[in-house]
Formats: structure tokens, sequence, C-alpha cells
């Protein structure tokens, strides 16, 4: 896995079809915190395996910053994820950061991504480890195994959840995957979105939200994509520059939430350490190391994102 990526930012995690070589060039003018040249379902069928040279040509020669950059392949089940792996992370060069399984339902499928992984860095002159996964939930299976999923490989970066093909897999009624469902009391996706963060979370992985699908109703991006915000996810898709704009916004902390938080491990630092108890007040709030731990996760997303803490 890399480690330049594993704790980059990604707020906004932007999807390019690797077939379009207009959309190709664009995609390094747009901010998102990391981008995914895509192999899989935006490319047809009969264009899949041209697509590789240009989204190599793309990695090898536009400018992408320091934003992560990923491919994502076809999945196990296509007779195209052999190929795009080897055609792409075989000749694209060191700047490839990542590449991304959709669709996958058992851990030994990651595993195989891996040794397959191993194989072509070797065969490349890149080092052993240095490219990252990062895995798609789409499917009822998927999610039953999400858990030994995410501890499969340590290259793995990300679990992300796919929200129109889960939603095909559960068979539920709708059209348009990864929005709203009004006639439901309540989020129908909160016990997926839990579930997938708990298993990312606890084998320390960056944990992103699917596309929403209105690209141009950003005010229901907004609402929506808080829902996984305030659980904890770390990103979402995009799908345009204008969704790039609306995620960077709103999975980054406020400056005043950022700078509360300093002011919260400072008062803590110094209640542990200077007047020797566990516990203080601070203003109308208790703290204590649980609030600590709260405020760590603050700084760290702030600092992610580009915030520093304001004059004091």
């Amino acid at each position: 896995m890399s480690a330049r990526t594993r704790s980059m930012p990604r707020r906004s995690c932007f999807s390019t079809p690797g077939s379009n070589e207009r959309f190709l060039q664009k995609a390094p003018t747009v901010p998102a915190d990391m981008s995914f040249l895509d192999l899989e379902d935006s490319v047809a069928p009969k264009e899949k395996e041209a697509a590789r040279a240009k989204v190599v040509e793309a990695i090898r020669t536009l400018p992408w910053d320091d934003r992560v950059l990923c491919v994502r392949v076809n999945a196990w089940d296509t007779e195209w994820t052999y190929g795009d792996v080897v055609e792409v992370v075989g000749n694209a060069g060191e700047r490839l950061d990542e590449v991304m399984l959709p669709k996958v339902q058992r851990a030994a499928e990651v595993v195989a991504l891996d040794l397959l992984l191993t194989q072509v860095e070797k065969k490349a002159g890149l080092p052993v480890g240095h490219i990252g996964i990062e895995a798609q939930i789409e499917t009822t299976l998927g999610l039953i195994n999400v858990e030994e999923i995410c501890a499969a490989s340590p290259r793995l970066e990300t679990i992300i959840f796919g929200p129109a093909d889960f939603a095909a897999s559960m068979e539920m009624p709708v059209l348009t995957g990864g929005v709203q469902i009004p006639e439901y009391p309540g989020d129908h996706f909160h016990y997926v979105f839990s579930k997938i963060l708990m298993a990312g979370r606890a084998n320390g992985l960056q944990v992103i939200d699917g596309p929403y699908l209105k690209v141009r109703d950003l005010d229901g991006l907004r609402d929506f994509a808080q829902r996984t915000r305030v659980l904890g996810y770390d990103g979402k898709w995009a799908l345009t520059p204008d969704q790039v704009t609306v995620l960077n916004e709103i999975y980054s902390p406020t400056q005043e939430q950022f700078d509360r938080a300093w002011d919260i491990l400072d008062a803590y630092q110094k209640a542990t350490e200077e007047e020797r108890r566990g516990a203080v007040m601070f203003g109308d709030e208790m703290i204590d190391e649980a609030s600590r731990k709260m405020a760590v996760k603050f700084v760290s997303r702030g600092e992610r994102a580009g915030l520093t803490r304001s004059a004091r």
C-alpha cells in the first residue's frame, strides 16, 4: 500500500470515464481530493480494452498534482479484470496510487487482486506494495462479508459503498440509487452505512459513500451527504465538478469546529499534566479522555483539509 496516500483526504472522489479523452483531459483541473479513472460501469463493453491505453496515457502525461490517483478495474466476474490490472498497472508508472475493485463479495477477491498486483509490480519494476486497493461493497453478499473483506489485505486503504448496485441486489423498488426515498420513514441505508463504517474503522480504513445520481440537485446532494458525514464517513463520490465543490465543504470541519477542537486539547492537556485531573470543565461542558479522542479526530480531518488554527 502507498504510505503517501493512506491518510490523505478523500472528501471528494471524482469519477472520470476512462474511454472519454475529453473528460480525461479535464479531470486534473477539478479540485477533487481523489480522482479515479473508470474502466467499469461508465465504459461500454466494446470500449473497455481500448480504454486501458487511454487511461495509461492520462496517468503518465497529465498534471495530477498530489491528489490520490486511482483506476477502477472491472469486477472479477468479468473477462476484463486480469487485463485491466496487467495493462494499466504494468504501464502507468509510479504515479498511479491505487486500484479500485468493484462488486467485492468475498475476502478472497481482495486477496486475489493483492497477489496479482505483487506480480505486476515486480514485472514493472515498481516497489512491491506500492499500489493500494479500494474495495466497493455493492451487493448483499458483500455486506454480509464486509468485516472479512476489510481485513483481507494490508494494501486496502478504503472501503466504499455502491448504492445503485446494492439497491438492485436488495431488489428495492427504486430506479435511482443513492438518493432519498421519501416513502420510507427514515434512512433506508442507515444500517448499511453503519455496518460498512464499523468494518472499515475496525481495520484502519477510510470509508467513502458512493454517488448521488441526481447531479444537478446540489441541495439534495448536500442534504444526503450530511447523513454519512455525521456518521463519520471521510467523503463521497462526485460525478461533476459542482458536486466536488459541495463535498469538499461538507466533509471538512468548519474553522470554528477546528479551533474549538484545539482548545479542548489544550484544556485537557493542562488538566491532566499540570492539575493531574482526568476530567475538567470546559465552558459549560465536562471534558475527559473521550472528549480528547473526538477532538483529535476533528484536528486530523481539519489538517487533512488544509485548515490551520486561527491566531489567538
